[in-house]
C-alpha cells in the first residue's frame, strides 16, 4: 500500500528553522546524518511514513503532516472504542480521561473511516465535526476523493456545516480555518448526492423517517440526510481548543 507525502519537503525545513536547530543539532535529535537530513530538505530523498512519524515526534508537528493512504480502503465494521481510542490520542478533550495507546494516524483517515459506519454512537459522532474544527489543516484532495469514492460527500459536507457553525457561534477570527472551511463546501457541494441517507445511525421505521424528514435542520435537509444532530449538540465552544 503506498502513501500520499504530506510532509513537504519545505515543511521540514520552515519546522526547523521555527527552532532555530542547525541541521546538524536537528540531525542528532532526528538520529540520522546531517547529510541525510540536508537530502530530505531539498526533496532528494523521500519522507517515508516511518520518517514522517520520527519528525512529527522530534518536531512537535500536526499529524495532518503524517501520510495518508492512496489505496485507502476504509474498515467496516469499527468498534466505537476503537474510534474512542484514535479521537482521544488525537486530543479530544471529550476523552482527555483516557490514556489511549495507538498508532499515530493522519486525522484524515479516522474521519473518512468513521464516516463509512451504518453507526455510532453519540459519544463518537459529537467528536467528528471537532476533527474538522482542531485539523483544518487535513489534506483537502484526499479527503474528498475519499468521501466520493466512499459516496460519504453529503456526510462530510454536514459535518463541515456543524464545524462551521460552531466556529462561527464561537466568534472564531482564524480565517485560515474559516478559508478551508469554504473550499471543502465548494468542493463537497459540487458533487452533492440527490440519494437520501442516514447520518451514522439506521432509522428502523417510516414513522421515524417521516419525523426527521420534518425536523431536521436546514443543513441535514441540504445534504439529504436523516438525522437530528443539530450545531446547538455541540459544546466546543466551552472548551479552549
Amino acid at each position: 500500500m503506498t502513501a500520499i507525502e504530506t510532509m513537504l519537503p519545505r515543511t521540514l525545513k520552515a519546522a526547523r528553522d521555527e527552532r532555530h536547530w542547525t541541521e546538524t543539532e536537528a540531525a542528532e535529535r532526528l538520529g540520522m546524518s546531517q547529510s541525510y537530513l540536508a537530502m530530505l530538505e531539498k526533496g532528494q530523498r523521500k519522507v517515508t511514513p516511518r520518517l514522517a512519524a520520527k519528525f512529527k515526534s522530534v518536531y512537535g508537528l500536526r499529524p495532518t503532516v503524517l501520510p495518508t493512504s492512496d489505496e485507502f480502503i476504509p474498515r467496516v465494521p469499527v468498534t466505537n472504542e476503537e474510534f474512542v481510542n484514535e479521537v482521544s490520542a488525537l486530543g479530544y478533550p471529550g476523552f482527555a480521561y483516557l490514556k489511549a495507546r495507538v498508532k499515530e494516524r493522519n486525522p484524515a483517515e479516522t474521519l473518512v473511516e468513521a464516516l463509512s459506519q451504518a453507526s455510532l454512537e453519540s459519544r463518537v459522532v459529537e467528536a467528528l465535526p471537532w476533527l474538522l474544527l482542531t485539523y483544518w489543516d487535513m489534506n483537502l484532495g484526499w479527503l474528498v476523493r475519499e468521501a466520493k469514492l466512499n459516496n460519504l460527500q453529503n456526510r462530510l459536507g454536514f459535518v463541515e456545516s456543524l464545524a462551521e457553525e460552531v466556529s462561527g457561534r464561537s466568534g472564531s477570527t482564524d480565517e485560515q480555518r474559516n478559508r478551508a472551511f469554504r473550499e471543502l463546501r465548494n468542493m463537497l457541494e459540487k458533487s452533492r448526492l440527490a440519494q437520501e441517507d442516514t447520518f451514522l445511525k439506521p432509522v428502523n421505521s417510516e414513522v421515524e423517517r417521516e419525523w426527521l424528514r420534518k425536523n431536521r435542520s436546514d443543513q441535514a435537509r441540504h445534504w439529504n440526510l436523516l438525522t437530528n444532530w443539530r450545531s446547538e449538540h455541540l459544546q466546543y465552544d466551552r472548551w479552549h481548543e
